[in-house]
């Protein structure tokens, strides 16, 4: 009996822990309802240097990432896979945005996106700015980011980004319209973007 209750405890504790790395990110987006603009107000800058603010993600479809310039593979796989959909579901750029907003304002400046990202694409925009606004911009579209050592015994020291994986879909009129994970087969992803586009 006592054996029992004990994988019984085990159970539920293994079943909240997964649910407490769910509602943590999970490396994955959030489920958010599709009523609305979706996130917070924000003004940043763009990687042109230029003001921006979320009145960006409304006229068009977006699809925006969250990730970082100093990112060793999820980023720069997903920013080369995107700009690959995009040329192939909008080739002349007039039904579809991209973005890609760094988690990672502390180094990634303006210019510092400008450099990455046209290394990748001239179809994504990169958008940074103040390090506490940007932060404010993150949490508020429930972005999960945290900054992890690359040695705990040096806090201070180098570091990467644990975040958020998927691209966010936002329809014309800034509401949530699904996700692109990380990873994702290759003809689901241009496929979804095919139904923003013609959702509008």
């Amino acid at each position: 009996m006592r054996s029992v209750r004990i994988g019984v405890w085990v159970a539920v504790l293994i079943v909240a822990g997964i649910l407490g790395w769910l509602s943590f990110g999970g490396g994955k987006a959030p489920n958010v309802a599709a009523t609305g603009p979706y996130g917070v107000p924000f003004t940043l800058v763009s990687q042109s240097g230029r003001p921006i603010s979320e009145q960006a993600f409304r006229g068009k479809p977006s699809a925006v990432f969250f990730g970082y310039t100093h990112c060793p593979d999820v980023c720069p796989t997903t920013l080369f896979e995107l700009n690959g959909w995009l040329e192939k579901v909008d080739p002349d750029g007039s039904k579809l945005n991209a973005y890609f907003i760094t988690v990672d304002p502390e180094r990634d400046t303006p210019e510092i996106m400008n450099q990455y990202v046209s290394n990748v694409s001239k179809r994504i925009t990169g958008i940074s700015g103040d390090p506490a606004k940007v932060m404010d911009m993150v949490k508020g579209f429930r972005v999960y980011a945290k900054k992890v050592p690359a040695d705990e015994k040096q806090p201070n020291g180098d570091y990467t980004m644990d975040h958020t994986a998927s691209v966010f879909l936002l329809d014309a009129s800034g509401g949530f319209a699904g996700t692109i994970a990380y990873q994702e087969d290759p003809d689901v992803a241009v496929k979804k973007l095919e139904k923003l586009i013609k959702k509008g």
